[in-house]
């Protein structure tokens, strides 16, 4: 049993179930502070365990980090990112129409606002705030390798869209958004072209149904999340479904499949030469 991921996962899944900690402690008849602490990765008993297991509605075996997890909050699945990421040294990944970890800060500060017009909810924004701040900080302090696949038809949709798809936001918000998007694939053809050691991108121009994933590979491990939700979701939507696993038969079969996509995609000089032109027809200048 690793105590640590024991609780990272803890955190992860009482984000998922919508409960504050004072109540989750509460009603499992421990302080918060022992609540956290088991978060923390102190020692926990097996009847404890079994006791939050009934209470976040997951298998104690889920909990143990036996199995496969599952998340229908952005939030919680963020934060289990996070927290894989926090042990990866290579990230494979098909993905959004940005690799999250390099966006700009003007993407979070679009991304933020336009979070707070759709709720009340403090808390919520800033615990997102907080865990995809963690997430970029990680990354800039450990810089894994990372290899990106991008969709070409999810640029095309983004820059015609925005940051913050499907969220609603006045007229002056959504101009900055549409403006914020066609900058960030400005920033990923300077990286294309720059070629900075550690970080590749590609563009996969045919294809546009294939599941959004990554692939994290630790010292000890490769960790495999399937991901319905873009970085720009809402926290809090429940629009799908994420899993994530170490299964050997689950890693292998999507590593063989982002392998193959990887030798199709476009690269280099063609890549960026192809979201040049994405940009110039859909980008807002």
């Amino acid at each position: 049993m690793r105590l640590g991921e024991i609780g990272q996962q803890l955190r992860a899944f009482r984000l998922e179930s919508g409960m504050r900690a004072d109540e989750i402690a509460a009603r499992l008849g421990v302080s918060r502070a022992a609540l956290y602490r088991y978060e923390k990765g102190e020692v926990i008993k097996l009847d404890t365990v079994q006791r939050l297991a009934e209470l976040l509605k997951v298998s104690p075996l889920t909990l143990l980090g036996i199995g496969v997890e599952y998340y229908s909050r952005p939030l919680s699945f963020f934060e289990r990112v996070r927290q894989m990421e926090e042990a990866a040294d290579q990230i494979l990944q098909i993905a959004d129409p940005v690799a999250y970890l390099v966006t700009s800060d003007v993407y979070d500060s679009v991304l933020t606002r336009a979070i707070a017009e759709q709720t009340d909810d403090q808390q919520l924004v800033e615990q997102h705030v907080a865990i995809m701040a963690s997430r970029k900080e990680l990354y800039r302090q450990r810089r894994p390798t990372m290899i990106t696949m991008l969709s070409e038809a999810a640029v095309e949709r983004f820059l015609v869209r925005g940051v913050g798809e499907g969220m609603a936001m006045d007229e002056s918000l959504q101009t900055e958004a549409r403006r914020v998007a066609a900058q960030e694939i400005a920033n990923i053809i300077e990286m294309i072209e720059a070629e900075p050691i550690g970080l590749q991108f590609s563009l996969l121009g045919d294809v546009d149904s294939s599941t959004n994933c990554m692939l994290l590979r630790g010292r000890e491990r490769m960790m495999l999340a399937i991901n319905p939700f873009r970085c720009d979701a809402f926290p809090a939507a429940t629009t799908g479904v994420s899993l994530v696993t170490s299964a050997p038969e689950a890693v292998n079969a999507h590593q063989r499949v982002i392998e193959v996509l990887w030798k199709e995609s476009l690269k280099g000089r063609e890549a960026a030469e192809r979201l040049r032109d994405l940009l110039a027809r859909h980008g807002l200048r």
